[in-house]
């Protein structure tokens, strides 16, 4: 049963923070508003819902008195169906609540950094991870975000050995996490004369993009390279050192930019790579730590793990997290991964649900 008392406090938030929004000393403070505005919008769906549930209690509550009520029979049958269409709208208005009361790992509104990177198979994986990042690149454009490529090393025979590029959009990180793992390929490879099927693998890690107030890092621990870039941009490219390349001296972590034009716009992105690779190791520094903390099998967990296949002569791709099939290669390649997407947000929710019931 769901507590009035809590939901009312949800409705009584929503309602400060839309006057809040509209002050102008609000306005006027470009971080406020964006961390008000941002608990805002997620407490929209949550709030809608709960005043959908009210005006559904009002129908059913109508619908009760007037089948005690009445004696026509007609009237008595159209009050009994009306009773029950509210009972399975409450009951699903519940289930919906429920889930959007859920707590919210704080990073899922976060821009995010997805690394692409070949693995067995040689010429094969380099060119199966150019179809994953065509496939995620279809996949944002469908969102309406933003892609930037910061680094990429080609293949010998074309895709990538690896490739590194953010996305910018409401939200991305939160969907996007659940790409982290091993993706296999099963195919016949243009190179294979006997026509043999072919078991590739490249790895995708899903990063959230912090922003300079989530993590602090001393420009003191900082060693910068400069070089010049190998992407494209021109005559600019090859007479002036714009490529960077950043090192963590406290941890050693490397991070590398070239896609830009200018020095500077290297490394402001890659300034946002090393602030996302040290607040995951931070993040999973206090996992390990703290036992308790419970791990979701279809969002965190071990990235060396193989979570889908892709297989080409049966045109079928399979996620192992969720044991769910698709048998339309070419439309998920084309960026159609809202399928995945929904059902593996929709056992995570079972699992936090689960958590919470059994919870001391």
């Amino acid at each position: 049963m769901l507590s009035e008392e809590r939901l009312q406090e949800f409705e009584l938030r929503f309602e400060e923070l839309e006057k809040n929004l509209a002050d102008p000393e609000t306005l006027s403070d470009i971080k406020k508003f964006t961390r008000l505005n941002r608990e805002y919008r997620h407490l929209e769906p949550l709030v809608r819902a709960i005043r959908n549930l009210k005006k559904a209690r009002v129908s059913e509550s109508e619908a009760r008195q007037l089948l005690n009520l009445e004696k026509d029979p007609e009237l008595r049958q159209l009050a009994q169906e009306e009773l029950e269409i509210q009972q399975q709208q409450i009951s699903r208005l519940e289930e919906e609540i429920r889930n959007l009361m859920l707590p919210r790992d704080p990073e899922d509104d976060a821009n995010a950094i997805v690394e692409i990177r070949a693995g067995t198979g040689g010429d094969e994986a380099s060119l199966f991870a150019g179809d994953l990042f065509r496939m995620y690149t279809r996949f944002c454009e469908k969102k309406g975000w933003r892609v930037s490529v910061a680094d990429f090393n080609e293949g010998n025979t074309g895709g990538y050995k690896e490739i590194i590029f953010e996305v910018e959009g409401e939200g991305a990180y939160g969907i996007l996490k659940y790409e982290s793992g091993v993706h296999r390929v099963q195919r016949v490879p243009q190179t294979e004369a006997q026509g043999r099927i072919h078991t590739s693998a490249a790895s995708v890690v899903v990063l959230p993009e912090m922003e300079d107030v989530d993590l602090e890092i001393r420009e003191s621990d900082i060693k910068m390279e400069t070089a010049r870039s190998g992407g494209a941009g021109g005559q600019n490219v090859n007479k002036v050192e714009t490529k960077v390349m950043l090192t963590h001296i406290p941890t050693g972590i490397t991070v590398v930019c070239q896609t830009e034009r200018t020095q500077l716009g290297n490394r402001t992105k890659a300034m946002n790579m090393l602030r996302a690779k040290l607040y995951d190791m931070e993040m999973s520094k206090r996992q390990a730590e703290t036992s308790q903390r419970r791990k979701s099998m279809v969002s965190t967990g071990d990235r060396s793990a193989k979570i889908r296949t892709y297989n080409w002569p049966q045109s079928r791709v399979t996620d192992h997290r969720i044991n769910f099939s698709s048998y339309n290669l070419q439309a998920v390649l084309d960026g159609e991964l809202d399928e995945f997407i929904t059902r593996l947000q929709t056992v995570e929710n079972a699992e936090k649900l689960k958590a919470e019931a059994t919870a001391p």
